[in-house]
């Protein structure tokens, strides 16, 4: 930046000796940013605000708008000099306007606006002026691009500055030999002042000179940047027009604002409360992919689509996830289903090979574990040679062949048992297909509703006898039904059994040494050491079975189902364990009420696992009162220090912490005094997703009672 000093305009012109100015060079203020009123309405000023040089300073008017002061030989207040600023600021005298001849007529006032201008403005004028009004409305259109609106600024800002310094110069009289670097054309030189002796009646105004042509190389310019960014929106609309009909094209969820977190954060249930609206023609059905982005659109992970379920987006893979390793197997998979289910199979088998299983002693565990596994609505567990599959979600009905095949893929395994949950995919907005409507379990589990929650249901005895897996665990053989309840196996309570079969075998250990020290005659068999254990809603014996192998001298097993005993039994005999271990039907709570009755008949340890009973919150309080009164009555069978193990597979429960306090206050009616000794959940297998705590269900505890 840099000024210099003028003696006067057109030296000797007026006779009048004025005041040196100081001439600053500097550029007009930048444009508006945005499409609004006041940045049209300056952009279609432009040829006129590069003829009247703006004041410095954002925001202020330009030069010749508004108050005037100094006086010229002809009466006309001059315009203030560019870069002079307002409110007094400046060298005190003005110079005449670029291209405008001094006015005779009396000044106005100094408080007046010009509401008259557009008055003064010539035929030239006018059409710059529409023209310039034409470009921009062409550009309005293109304002919100970016890159296009920042071609255009610079255009414009660059051409202005050029042509302001040039008109500078001319009102400041330089000539050509002092302007020789300025880009300002020579028909831009303001005409001479009229003599001092002029007529003292208002000659009539000359016509004003043709306006320089300065602007419209500035407004070609425009017109240039505006056509190519035309060009560039209209090249980006085809490509997204050919991406839409493209196979990886997805339908975009956007989420309601602050709703995004706990899905960035790994929950992957996207409920239909947190989802403002769904792009895409046509809309998304049952099991389509969908991208889920945020309240700003952008993306935070895919997922499959369901209008009809209370879970709108079930979430397959992160943003996150796939910008960790953009070229890993993840990335790749985007938004392809089957690919995807290879990938999670592959890694969910090789997580359970990591933990021994399959192994020599255990052949049956849980494969696919839902949203542990990243993989809401499917769940499979491997027994022996078979993989069952129960489906609780619309979209893995839809993907059945994928899932088949990638399951193929991880285990090596052929044989799959395909189990739909129709209740529960009634509520997902399908329904079975004439072959598949039977007749369903009585109880069927609730998986789904709440995201993954383990339940129980009893099977009709013909399904559950149809046909039968052998499976291992833990040395021990039983038969496995794969259309029974569950799976056909709980393998959750792995762990538990395990632990079962510890206590009893130290017991009995303990037993035999204490008669030992004691110098009793007995032999230390198992029958005389008299471990004895209930196994409450038995199934298929697992718990049972347990502590008769542990060396346990009595074992009973109750259930309600006709199915589930002789399927107990069965297993007792291929063990060779049906002389211990003996099983009942009947209802756990009259058996427990006439047990009660009989002096002297309570075990060592009592084990008490019901099927669900809350199957959602909804139901919790009544859940309590059956779970309180359950405990009760167990409790009573169990001798003085002896172990109850009670168990609640109901998620809600669980989730809601409540599971405690039921069994204290189920000892209290009961009035005995109890300490804790275990608390678990589901094997290792269940894997669960810590972002997701509604995917644990399962709560066993191990009570000692006095």
């Amino acid at each position: 930046m840099h000024s210099t000093s003028v003696a006067g305009t057109r030296a000797g012109a007026a006779g009048v000796a004025t005041t040196p100015v100081p001439l600053t060079m500097r550029p007009p203020p930048l444009l508006p940013h945005g499409p609004t009123r006041a940045g049209r309405r300056a952009t279609a000023l432009l040829p006129r605000a590069t003829r009247d040089a703006p004041a410095s300073g954002r925001g202020s008017r330009p030069a010749g708008r508004g108050s005037r002061d100094g006086a010229s030989a002809a009466g006309r207040a001059p315009r203030r000099a560019p870069g002079s600023g307002g409110g007094g600021r400046g060298a005190g005298g003005g110079l005449p306007p670029k291209g405008r001849p001094p006015k005779s007529a009396a000044p106005k006032r100094a408080d007046a606006e010009d509401e008259d201008e557009p008055a003064d403005v010539d035929g030239e004028d006018a059409a710059a002026a529409a023209a310039s009004s034409d470009g921009v409305d062409d550009l309005d259109a293109l304002l919100n691009n970016a890159d296009a609106v920042k071609q255009l600024r610079a255009t414009l800002l660059a051409g202005l500055t050029a042509q302001h310094e040039a008109a500078m110069r001319e009102e400041a009289g330089l000539g050509e030999e002092e302007g020789a670097s300025s880009s300002a054309p020579a028909t831009a030189s303001a005409p001479a002042a009229p003599a001092a002796a002029a007529p003292k009646a208002p000659a009539k105004q000359p016509a004003a000179p043709t306006p320089a042509p300065a602007p419209e190389p500035v407004v070609a310019a425009a017109a240039a940047a505006a056509a190519a960014a035309a060009s560039a929106a209209a090249a980006a609309a085809a490509a997204a027009a050919t991406a839409s009909e493209s196979p990886a094209a997805a339908p975009l969820v956007v989420l309601k604002k602050d709703k995004a977190r706990l899905f960035v954060h790994g929950n992957p249930m996207v409920y239909g409360g947190a989802v403002d609206c769904v792009i895409g023609r046509p809309p998304p059905g049952v099991g389509d992919v969908v991208v889920v982005a945020d309240a700003n659109r952008r993306p935070i992970g895919w997922g499959v689509f369901n209008p009809h379920s209370m879970f709108r987006v079930r979430m397959l893979a992160l943003q996150a996830e796939e910008d960790a390793d953009p070229r890993g197997p993840l990335a790749a998979a985007r938004l392809d289903v089957g690919a995807l289910l290879r990938l999670r199979l592959a890694q969910a088998a090789a997580l359970r090979r990591s933990m021994g299983l399959p192994g020599p002693d255990t052949n049956v565990y849980r494969l696919v574990n839902s949203e542990g596994d990243r993989l809401s609505g499917l769940v499979a567990d491997v027994l022996g040679d078979t993989v069952v599959v129960q489906v609780v979600a619309g979209w893995v009905q839809r993907y059945r062949p994928e899932v088949e095949a990638a399951i193929r893929e991880a285990t090596g395994l052929s044989r799959i048992v395909w189990r739909p949950a129709w209740r529960i995919l009634a509520e997902e907005g399908l329904t079975p297909p004439p072959e598949e409507q039977v007749q369903q379990p009585a109880k069927e589990q609730q998986q789904g509703k709440a995201g993954q929650e383990e339940g129980e249901g009893e099977g009709e005895a013909e399904q559950q006898q149809a046909e039968r897996v052998e499976v291992r665990e833990a040395g021990l053989r039983y038969w496995a039904s794969p259309l029974g309840q569950k799976t056909g196996f709980y393998a959750d309570q792995r762990d538990s059994r395990a632990f079962l079969g510890r206590v009893v075998r130290a017991q009995v250990q303990q037993q035999q040494q204490q008669q030992a020290a004691a110098g009793s005659s007995s032999s230390g068999s198992s029958s005389s050491s008299g471990v004895s254990v209930l196994d409450l809603c038995c199934y298929s014996g697992g718990f049972a079975l347990s502590a008769a192998a542990a060396g346990a001298s009595r074992v009973v097993g109750v259930d309600s189902s006709d199915a589930a005993v002789q399927l107990a039994a069965d297993n007792a005999q291929l063990n060779g364990l049906a002389g211990v271990a003996s099983f009942v039907r009947a209802d756990v709570s009259d058996y427990m009420r006439e047990a009660v009755q009989q002096q002297g008949a309570q075990y060592d340890v009592v084990v008490l696992d019901p099927p669900k009973l809350a199957p959602d919150r909804n139901s919790l309080a009544r859940a309590r009162i059956k779970y309180t009164r359950l405990n009760t009555l167990a409790m009573r069978l169990v001798k003085p220090g002896g172990l109850l193990i009670t168990c609640s597979c109901s998620g809600a429960m669980t989730q809601s912490g409540e599971f405690k306090d039921m069994v204290i206050e189920a000892a209290r009616q009961a009035g005995r005094q109890a300490t804790a000794l275990r608390e678990a959940g589901a094997a290792p297998c269940h894997c669960l997703n810590p972002a997701y705590p509604e995917g644990e269900y399962l709560t066993n505890l191990t009570l000692r009672l006095l």
